[in-house]
């Protein structure tokens, strides 16, 4: 395999995958000074960052930015961070023991906020460490909530350490730190592609890779596609697995924004609430999700989610004007089971000049934020390499 890009007489940076992971590897590589070819496998930059096209704006993967994360000041330093409107938490609803209800059991919210700066252990499950600081029911009611951020069917079973940060970050933290881009992902993927090329990036799209092109190379694609290509079959981690249903319906005063399942870990979202430009005058764009349940049909599991919002949204059914359904498999960000940790996931650093990055890789940070922090990290060492080939390189010629 050849370091060299020899028909232009200077070795460059491949990365492999358009997603956010990608196109920040690509800027920061590019931001150095080294010479960059991003190379994406569709037509179209973005992986799940992109959202549908036409008059619902409905995104494929994430949802929320993180005003308090290092990604967001990144962007802020360059300029690129897209507008953005911020959560509105008015008119947020809970599903408990079958009913909805406006506020959680107060009881116990003494004892949970007690606990916002405590450092939860790595060797337990969450729910068992919870429950030795409120009664059972609050712990099971607290894992539950966590699905929001896990799409996991039993988030109180992964590692304190992992789920309790994440928690206190999205649901104790006040105000919210979570922000929308306006007019969904699109306009993130749109700044990220413009600073890309502007720093003159070598951009393919159209072409998949069927093997590892001559190093340095950074793969920032999902895992099952970095082990093919890669020849690893240990490319593995704990994700999620969830039916997201987005759904456009007609307005009606008194909606929900939010609605809480404290019963089966699901969450429903009327985005268009925070951010109306994602959805047509006159309507609103919700999404649903129910984790799936192991040994459990995608048919039943969004049989579950359709009684769920039979709950959360008042006659949804006659005033529905639009839906989409997907499955989340292996595809929402990794889950770290207690005794495991980030450090445990699959390494940035694959050897012999190839580098992951993505957000199923060992990097820090919430959902798409491991995405951009894994792509710094395989910047960072993708640049150290490509700097010991030149003077090699120098002796050859």
């Amino acid at each position: 395999m050849s370091p060299v890009n020899e028909s232009a007489g200077k070795p460059q940076i491949t990365i492999v995958g358009g997603g956010i992971a990608g196109l920040v590897a690509a800027i920061a590589c590019a931001e150095e000074g080294a010479k960059v070819r991003l190379v994406e496998a569709h037509e179209q930059l973005g992986g799940r960052a992109r959202s549908t096209d036409g008059p619902y704006k409905a995104n494929l993967g994430p949802h929320a930015m993180y005003k308090d994360g290092a990604f967001w000041r990144w962007m802020r330093e360059r300029d690129i961070l897209p507008e953005h409107s911020s959560a509105r938490l008015t008119g947020a609803r809970l599903r408990i023991g079958g009913t909805l209800r406006r506020t959680p059991p107060l009881g116990a919210l003494p004892a949970i906020l007690r606990l916002r700066g405590r450092e939860a252990p790595m060797a337990t499950d969450f729910r068992t460490w919870m429950a030795t600081h409120v009664d059972d029911e609050t712990a099971a009611m607290l894992s539950s909530g966590a699905g929001v951020f896990t799409f996991h069917h039993d988030p109180g079973e992964l590692s304190a350490a992992f789920l309790w940060p994440r928690m206190v970050r999205l649901l104790l933290t006040a105000p919210s730190i979570v922000r929308y881009p306006v007019a969904g992902w699109s306009t993130l993927v749109a700044a990220l592609e413009q600073r890309v090329r502007e720093l003159g990036v070598a951009v393919d799209t159209g072409t998949r890779m069927e093997e590892l092109p001559a190093t340095p190379t950074i793969v920032a694609t999902e895992l099952d596609q970095a082990r093919e290509l890669l020849g690893d079959s240990n490319l593995h981690w704990r994700s999620g697995r969830t039916v997201c249903l987005d759904i456009g319906v007609r307005y009606r005063r008194g909606d929900p924004t939010i609605v809480s399942d404290l019963d089966e870990s699901g969450w429903i979202g009327r985005y268009s609430g925070a951010n109306p430009t994602i959805a047509p005058d006159g309507e609103e764009l919700i999404q649903a999700q129910m984790p799936i349940r192991p040994g459990e049909s995608v048919d039943l599991a969004a049989a579950r989610l359709e009684r769920f919002l039979d709950l959360g949204i008042q006659d949804w059914r006659e005033r529905e004007t639009w839906r989409r359904r997907q499955v989340m498999d292996a595809r929402s960000g990794a889950l770290d089971m207690p005794g495991s940790s980030w450090r445990d996931r699959p390494a940035v650093d694959r050897g012999d000049g190839v580098f992951l990055a993505g957000d199923m890789v060992a990097a820090e940070g919430m959902l798409a934020e491991v995405s951009w922090a894994s792509a710094i990290e395989a910047s960072r060492l993708a640049l150290q390499a490509l700097n010991t080939m030149r003077p090699r390189l120098r002796e050859v010629a």
